[in-house]
């Protein structure tokens, strides 16, 4: 069996390390499995990339298609135009897609025109906001494939709503937390530890990048005066993702109890998350990592797609009025938080389920 895996930003990187590490080892252990990897070049830093396919272990993609900027629409063209040749080229029993990034759409059209099964791994999860181009990508990109991998029964049962036959969908847990499992003994502590001497559950991790936060300028710096205000007088970290930072020189905020940091390696990152008295965000992701290590963490939208970094997390899902802070950052630092337990299945070993039911299908 020769299974294309895609990656395109981040995100991906994170999902995609422990499944090559799944079919090296069906390799070794006698399963006639192969992979390529492609590397859209959807987000594309070199340092960022670099360190992350180097912490993770990653190995070099076979083929970067450098398909990075343009619009939305010009980005999922250029991918389509330059996959298309690629699998033509490089024929594959299955094509591999992960998460809801512009790449996992795009490629999952390409994939199924020229006739190639797709399996997407963090099928089924469902926001209801359709203003988030993830939501689109989560859409299309579940309404082409062949073989569904789901982190939760719900998403599971989101699929069964849309009428995909329940022999197809598998919930094996959550590829992110491998990762996760895999590289907690590897954290590495980053220079602003030291720089404004931080301490260990005395500081807050913030993170900020959707439209809905950061766009308005006038949102975003009362949103960003009300965190402070709420933080008790903590350190707060916040790594600026380039679209924030650009909002951040047109309103001129500061405070000297906010640290504005480049975006951070993951084994830097999670540094901080693992130690840090709670997370502020408005990412997915960070709320899944957050409710396996135990932190607390104060959701910024209005909707999760990830239902149960709350219901069984740490996680609080709070809405965007600023306002809404105040009574969570009470509950934190009365001591009061909820305590979490870890969703069913995501103990680490999701990629090496996923590779045994490939096999299984393909034997």
């Amino acid at each position: 069996m020769k299974i294309t895996i895609i990656a395109g930003a981040r995100p991906n990187f994170i999902k995609i390390a422990p499944i090559i590490d799944a079919v090296t080892n069906s390799g070794k252990a006698g399963e006639n499995i192969s992979y390529r990897l492609v590397h859209t070049g959807q987000h594309y830093d070199k340092n960022m990339s670099d360190s992350f396919f180097q912490q993770l272990g990653i190995p070099s993609p076979d083929v970067n298609l450098e398909c990075g900027g343009g619009t939305q629409a010009e980005q999922t063209a250029n991918i389509m135009v330059k996959f298309e040749r690629e699998l033509l080229d490089n024929p594959a029993d299955l094509v591999v897609v992960v998460g809801d990034v512009t790449s996992t759409m795009a490629c999952t059209i390409v994939a199924k025109k020229l006739n190639t099964k797709v399996a997407h791994v963090e099928a089924g999860i469902r926001s209801g906001d359709m203003t988030m181009p993830e939501e689109i990508n989560r859409i299309v990109t579940d309404s082409l494939s062949d073989y569904f991998f789901t982190t939760s029964r719900k998403a599971s049962e989101n699929l069964i709503k849309q009428g995909i036959d329940g022999e197809r969908i598998f919930f094996v847990g959550n590829t992110m937390i491998d990762t996760l499992m895999k590289q907690k003994s590897r954290f590495i502590k980053p220079e602003i530890w030291n720089h404004i001497g931080l301490e260990e559950k005395n500081y807050i991790v913030l993170t900020l990048h959707r439209p809905a936060n950061v766009d308005g300028e006038y949102k975003l710096k009362e949103l960003l005066e009300e965190i402070v205000k709420q933080s008790r007088g903590l350190n707060i970290v916040f790594p600026v993702h380039p679209r924030t930072a650009k909002k951040l020189t047109e309103i001129g905020f500061k405070s000297p109890k906010m640290s504005f940091v480049e975006p951070l390696s993951y084994l830097e990152f999670n540094y901080l998350v693992e130690r840090a008295k709670c997370v502020i965000t408005d990412s997915g992701g960070i709320t899944e990592e957050t409710t396996v290590l135990g932190v607390p963490c104060i959701t910024l939208r209005d909707s999760t797609e990830r239902p149960e970094t709350v219901t069984v997390g740490t996680n609080e899902l709070i809405g965007i009025n600023p306002a809404a802070l105040a009574p969570y950052m009470n509950m934190l630092f009365s001591g009061n938080w909820k305590k979490g337990n870890i969703p069913e299945l995501w103990d680490g070993q999701t990629s090496t389920r996923i590779i045994d039911i490939l096999n299984n299908l393909y034997a």
